[in-house]
């Protein structure tokens, strides 16, 4: 099942701009580790779901895991050759807009060195550069 909100207030948006550092979510609030966003980017709802299952096989499902960013914003597309014109496309999936320094999850109750290759395993899984978090050296 693909994330998605339940209700929107408007069913197609506009592209918007993606540069910046994010402004909130950019501190570990719940876990002890965390995958931090290292570029901007629009992730889709598949690319969650996929970085969410490798997170879980990976650690047996031991510890708790958070997902801190949740595909808002649908996005358009026209069919396969359509003519230019004729208004904007349906909504075609759903994206969460990530900005530089965004943390991605968190997971806390697990050995730092299965957090570490667990989240790499997860990572792999996003189209965006990421690097691992934890509360140790947060500050630093």
């Amino acid at each position: 099942m693909a994330l998605m909100p339940k209700r929107v207030k408007y069913r197609k948006a506009q592209r918007g701009r993606r540069k910046g550092l994010s402004t909130s979510g950019s501190q570990l609030s719940f876990g002890e580790f965390g995958l931090k966003a290292l570029d901007n980017a629009w992730v889709r709802d598949r690319q969650i779901e996929a970085a969410r299952v490798a997170l879980m096989r990976h650690t047996k499902r031991g510890g708790k895991v958070w997902i801190r960013i949740f595909p808002d914003r649908p996005v358009t597309k026209k069919p396969a050759e359509t003519r230019m014109g004729k208004g904007k496309g349906a909504p075609d999936h759903w994206v969460a807009v990530i900005r530089r320094g965004r943390v991605l999850f968190e997971m806390e109750g697990i050995p730092v060195e299965l957090a570490k290759e667990s989240m790499r395993l997860a990572a792999h899984k996003l189209p965006i550069r990421t690097k691992f978090i934890s509360r140790v050296h947060q500050h630093a």
